[in-house]
């Protein structure tokens, strides 16, 4: 299902591109869990062009059925982030994972958000076009969704969401194993499909392609703005996001993948600037995530510095597991952090 849904993504997006004969399509990467004895994944990923300032469309799966140690039975994903390189046009991040833990039932984790860099560059009556589909594809569910979306992507710090839209839905599972999995399926499919004609009409109207719209270049201003905000993209993943955590923190086979979120370029002094605002106790991890960066106004977030990044962000948490704790939450432990921290103790 994931693998289709994947397939799904890659397609819509490459025909977006194909349109404005810009890249050369998205590229497929590889990697494995312990030489594949205990799974692996694959990403689609763009290397930058005109359209996408980053882009990528991970699966993965883990299985540790032969190792008693482990409380984590098997768990699989796809998880996506899109930023396209027009400031106008919005990002977005979806998750969908079915994880489980020995002995016990398995949960879905369902998540989509859409992030525009611009405030003015979604409207209300786009973003509520977007949470709506949602709304419909899962009533009974939406407003425990929201509401824990809206808790899950709250940034204390800097005291606002990380973007316009949020659903997260957290360890769910009902007594239908079938209609869950077709909500999972519907649900992957409506957010792809609502983003991919969400981009493309953003496109649209930033390239001046609809009548009564003026296109050309993003305006420095836009420019910055959109760094600002890739900024807060990255202060919010690396410091709260428990998702990003878990991943770094169970094993550094695919640290290009699961940093595959991070935008290309940052400012690291405007990052810097909010350590005064930072929990104490996450001080010396922003501290690091600075000095991991390229110094200048636009810090290039290349595949080196990824790595950079995962090791800081790990060799923090291994140093101080108590600041798991300050990490985001939408009101549900994720299961690989609670067997991160039982596997610990």
């Amino acid at each position: 299902m994931v693998e289709a849904l994947q397939l799904r993504f890659k397609t819509g997006l490459e025909r977006l591109a194909r349109a404005r004969g810009v890249g050369e399509g998205l590229i497929e990467f590889h990697w494995l869990r312990d030489q594949g004895r205990h799974g692996g994944g694959s990403r689609f990923a763009s290397t930058g062009d005109a359209l996408f300032n980053r882009a990528a469309i991970n699966v993965s799966h883990v299985h540790y059925d032969d190792d008693p140690n482990r409380k984590l039975g098997s768990a699989t994903a796809l998880s996506t982030i899109i930023h396209p390189a027009h400031p106008r046009a919005p990002s977005l991040h979806l998750h969908l994972s079915w994880t489980e833990r020995k002995g016990e039932a398995g949960t879905w984790r369902m998540m989509a958000d859409l992030n525009p860099s611009l405030t003015d560059a979604i409207s209300e009556a786009e973003a509520e076009a977007y949470a709506g589909a949602l709304r419909e594809l899962a009533p009974s569910l939406y407003e425990e969704a929201a509401a824990q979306g809206d808790r899950y992507f709250f940034i204390p710090a800097l005291e606002r969401c990380r973007g316009a839209t949020h659903f997260y839905l957290e360890g769910y599972a009902s007594d239908d194993p079938r209609a869950d999995l077709d909500l999972a399926r519907h649900f992957g499919e409506v957010g792809i499909d609502r983003y991919l004609a969400l981009l493309e009409e953003a496109l649209a109207l930033a390239e001046g392609e609809s009548e009564g719209e003026s296109g050309g270049e993003p305006s420095a201003d836009q420019r910055a703005r959109q760094l600002a905000y890739h900024t807060l993209y990255l202060y919010q993943v690396l410091t709260l996001d428990r998702g990003t955590t878990s991943g770094i923190l169970v094993h550094s086979q695919n640290d290009l993948g699961i940093m595959g979120s991070l935008p290309s370029r940052v400012d690291r002094a405007l990052l810097s600037s909010w350590e005064a605002r930072t929990p104490e106790l996450q001080r010396p991890l922003l501290r690091g995530l600075v000095a991991a960066l390229p110094e200048g106004a636009s810090s290039l977030v290349g595949d080196g510095i990824r790595e950079r990044l995962a090791e800081v962000v790990r060799a923090h948490y291994r140093a101080h597991p108590e600041a798991l704790a300050l990490q985001a939450s939408g009101g549900v432990l994720p299961p690989t952090i609670e067997n991160h921290q039982a596997e610990r103790s």
